[in-house]
């Protein structure tokens, strides 16, 4: 239930707007002055504050400016019987969000609160969004059976509600498909959230979920609303959903039954019309069996599940992806090809890291080639790390299976370690430019100094 603070030195307006709106189904508090209007704010923050501008002790813009300065995106709508244009036009650039031209019907004032709610969450939306990092579209390339059975699946389950749980190896692309069901949904005007289940405390996750009310817990100094909320008339994505805690997987099974939750420290029901999508590189069966996932929130994830396949199943991708990323980085490598050789060793390689790391070793040969085309010269060691480095002898081979960044970080290290930091030394062992040297050296955050 939403909150207004109602401040009036009429007590009959106090009166009337205290009745209309407490049947509009809101919670109201009224105030007589100024003063009294920026204390019950401070002590409780209310959702909104419908202030008058003629008051005694504090009129309606003393009022604005205090609360603005303690709660800046704080709603505050001006009412005024004295004013004048230039007055409301003084109330906005303080802040506030709206004003009203007393007298006024009450239809008049749920609208300019309806609006002015609906202001607050576009605004958080925005907000939100502006701290994730977006992905260039939401396009799945590849022409690979493997994809176009994905393609197909994405195609057929993004015009329904069903909850969808994206399964693959790290790396795959399982946040690009569920990009792409949001796009390609009727919620494709609505946000699209985007949670990382492993990346927060049990704590915390539940609060970036629900939300908190104020003083919920240490730290919760305002209410928030949580990442459901701000996904109303959305999409939102749980990725790694297979890190959540028994607990919060028990809260999780509610939302997706009801579509309701109260915020942490709350009792306010909240309904949200969201769209839930997971995903994880877990066998979430094999972890309910285990006891380790609840066997009921499985089921109700797995209405229609997508395998996305990993790169080494898909090797006649590889290629288009590589000219796809290539033509993404234009904007600071300008335009370059790959040497046809370039692309057989591409698609030679198994990739345990997947589309991410194919993206990031092209990103790598396209800061260190310096002609408009792209050769082996450019080009990581890959699947056999002795086509790069002279004197393999001196090195200690990782074990099988491991990544590419594991690879080329322990050959670093060794070569610093066994020329006491030599620069020119190193690289030469590794067969590396200087240029390349360094760069990789910076890649990893291994000291150039090392040794010395």
């Amino acid at each position: 239930m939403r909150r207004i603070l109602v401040a009036d030195d009429e007590a009959n307006m106090r009166w009337v707007l205290e009745r209309a709106l407490t049947k509009a189904g809101y919670d109201v508090e009224t105030v007589e002055d100024g003063e009294l209007a920026v204390a019950r704010a401070l002590a409780e923050r209310p959702d909104i504050v419908l202030v008058d501008l003629k008051m005694p002790k504090l009129d309606g813009l003393g009022v604005l400016r205090r609360l603005k300065e303690h709660y800046p995106d704080l709603l505050v709508v001006m009412m005024t019987a004295h004013g004048s244009t230039a007055t409301a036009v003084e109330a906005m650039k303080a802040g506030a969000q709206d004003y009203l031209m007393k007298p006024f019907d009450i239809d008049e004032l749920l609208i300019t609160l309806a609006k002015a709610f609906e202001v607050e969450s576009l605004r958080e939306q925005v907000n939100y969004l502006k701290q994730e990092v977006r992905h260039d579209g939401w396009q799945l390339v590849g022409n690979s059976a493997a994809m176009q059975t994905v393609k197909h699946l994405v195609e057929r389950v993004a015009l329904t509600p069903a909850t969808v749980l994206i399964l693959g190896e790290s790396g795959t692309g399982k946040e690009l498909v569920a990009h792409a069901i949001h796009t390609l949904s009727p919620r494709v005007e609505g946000p699209f959230i985007r949670v990382n289940c492993a990346a927060l405390t049990e704590t915390l996750l539940e609060s970036e979920l629900f939300g908190h009310e104020k003083g919920a817990f240490t730290g919760a100094l305002n209410r928030k609303s949580g990442r459901f909320e701000l996904a109303d008339k959305g999409t939102i994505f749980l990725d790694e959903i297979g890190e959540l805690s028994l607990n919060v997987q028990a809260k999780l099974l509610r939302v997706l039954q009801e579509r309701a939750f109260e915020r942490v420290g709350g009792e306010k029901t909240i309904n949200v019309d969201v769209r839930i999508i997971a995903a994880t590189n877990r066998d979430l069966l094999k972890e309910a069996q285990e006891g380790r996932f609840r066997e009921d929130l499985y089921y109700r994830l797995n209405v229609f599940p997508v395998s996305v396949p990993p790169l080494r199943e898909r090797r006649d991708d590889i290629a288009l992806l590589a000219e796809h990323f290539l033509e993404k980085l234009k904007t600071y490598g300008g335009s370059k090809t790959f040497a046809p050789e370039v692309l057989s060793r591409l698609a030679a390689y198994s990739w345990p890291g997947n589309v991410r790391e194919l993206e990031n070793v092209v990103e790598r040969m396209v800061i260190i080639s310096s002609g408009a085309v792209i050769g082996m010269e450019s080009l990581p060691y890959l699947d056999d790390p002795a086509a790069s480095v002279k004197n393999l002898g001196l090195f200690e081979l990782p074990p099988e299976g491991v990544s590419l960044e594991e690879i080329e970080k322990s050959f670093l290290q060794q070569a610093m370690e066994q020329t006491g930091g030599n620069q020119s030394q190193a690289a030469k062992r590794l067969g590396l430019s200087r240029h390349a040297f360094l760069y990789r050296l910076e890649k990893y955050g291994i000291d150039p100094h090392w040794g010395i």
